[in-house]
């Protein structure tokens, strides 16, 4: 890929790329509650879905679209592209049409949206690699067992030594040292583990790990009925959980995922703007004062006093 092709694709917004090298292991919850995130702190935020055999990023959103029209409510939705595999007889020939889609798909976003959120493949394939040459900050989420940290290290099973560097993460690391030569800004990763084992199992090589490859680890979710009934409904924990958005009344499973998701994104620490959380405060105040009866200082102006005379 030239130079050219990839200084245009990071004219986009901050990227945030939800990667792994493994299925099942939280991929799509993470990279949708991460959306709703931004778009509840008042940021504009536009989201490629890149797995075209599962679609599980655009299968949420339609969910949540759908829902959201069925029980006549509003529910704030990202500018949403999904880029299917191409066709051709050469390698070249596929990924220059793959290229060629993805600059598309970003190109209305650059202007547009302070956030570019894309959901990668679990699989190696070439947009996946161009999402991680892009992206300024690579989200990873594994569960925790030795099967999952395969993908980012391998471990002695005697000793839980590490012996190897994982498959997603020699791609990781291959992708910060390409983007180095045409981009010194610092990629930020950070790996997050879902559903902990009590003890936990893969902390500690984790921390070895972190050492070895450079990322930070950070706390998931646990394993809740209330992820994955919040999927079908296109809901997050991040939307307001109560009768009339989710058609029930909440359960405890409900308001533990709120709070570790909050705590998941706080620890994130995303370069959230300013401007989008003046916009929200003032649209929360607008909300809380227009139910409040006007008192007729509101109403009536009150004569400015005239000043003295000589």
């Amino acid at each position: 890929m030239e130079y050219g092709a990839l200084r245009a694709l990071r004219s986009a917004p901050h990227v945030i790329v939800v990667g792994g090298g493994k299925g099942g292991s939280g991929k799509t919850t993470l990279a949708m509650h991460v959306v709703v995130y931004l778009l509840k702190a008042g940021q504009r935020i536009g989201t490629l879905d890149l797995d075209s055999d599962q679609g599980g990023l655009t299968r949420y959103i339609e969910n949540r679209e759908r829902w959201a029209n069925h029980r006549h409510i509003d529910l704030a939705l990202p500018w949403h592209n999904r880029i299917s595999s191409a066709r051709g007889e050469r390698t070249d020939e596929i990924e220059s049409r793959e290229l060629a889609q993805l600059q598309e798909a970003i190109a209305p976003m650059e202007t547009s949206c302070d956030f570019l959120v894309i959901d990668a493949p679990s699989h190696d394939n070439y947009l996946m690699s161009v999402a991680h040459l892009i992206a300024d900050t690579v989200l990873t989420p594994l569960q925790d067992s030795f099967l999952d940290l395969g993908a980012l290290g391998l471990v002695d099973p005697l000793t839980h030594e590490v012996t190897h560097t994982g498959h997603y993460a020699a791609t990781v690391c291959a992708a910060r040292k390409l983007r180095r030569q045409f981009d010194p800004a610092f990629v930020d990763w950070v790996v997050i583990v879902n559903r902990p084992c009590d003890p936990p199992l893969v902390k500690p090589c984790l921390g070895k790990l972190a050492l070895r490859i450079g990322f930070k680890d950070a706390a998931g979710c646990a394993e809740r009925a209330a992820y994955r009934q919040l999927f079908s409904l296109g809901l997050t924990a991040f939307d307001a959980l109560d009768e009339a958005t989710l058609g029930a009344c909440p359960t405890e499973s409900h308001l533990a995922a709120q709070r570790e998701m909050r705590a998941l994104m706080e620890s994130l620490r995303l370069p959230v703007s300013p401007r989008g959380l003046r916009q929200v405060a003032a649209r929360s105040e607008w909300l809380m004062r227009r139910e409040m009866p006007l008192e007729l200082d509101d109403i009536v102006a009150q004569p400015e006093p005239a000043e003295a005379g000589p």
